[in-house]
């Protein structure tokens, strides 16, 4: 699977997106309908899990503070209040996962940012780069 983080192309990666050594998006395709299943975990400042979705269904919801809308081809995760995006992830064909857009907390408390042109954490920034994960995991910071 091909997935594309800001403007970085990850080929060959089985789904899994490591932040700074920690899985923190899984991404796969539904054997049968072939829709988007997304996995991931939202954290605070302080590495507290706030929201949790497991096959693109919001599972654990701190407070009701997030809402995810979602098709077969697409998910976003926003804040309620604001509606400021937290992660958006997209299918593109053939075989293309695309994280276009998102801003949130590693596990390590931490702030990932993700633009179409690039990703940012900490003072690492990495834009329009291609790397063969080799069958693994796509990893960043």
């Amino acid at each position: 699977m091909n997935i594309e983080v800001g403007s970085n192309l990850y080929r060959n990666s089985d789904g899994t997106i490591e932040i700074e050594g920690v899985p923190q998006i899984q991404v796969a395709q539904h054997p049968s309908t072939g829709a988007l299943l997304v996995n991931f975990a939202l954290f605070d400042a302080e590495g507290r899990m706030l929201a949790k979705v497991v096959d693109s269904t919001l599972m654990f919801n701190e407070r009701r503070a997030y809402d995810v809308s979602k098709t077969a081809q697409s998910l976003v995760l926003t804040e309620a209040a604001s509606g400021k995006v937290v992660l958006q992830l997209d299918m593109k064909p053939p075989d293309l996962i695309s994280f276009s857009k998102g801003e949130f907390h590693t596990m390590k408390g931490r702030l990932f940012e993700v633009s179409a042109k690039e990703w940012k954490i900490a003072k690492q920034t990495k834009s329009g780069q291609t790397v063969d994960a080799k069958g693994g995991a796509v990893s960043i910071g």
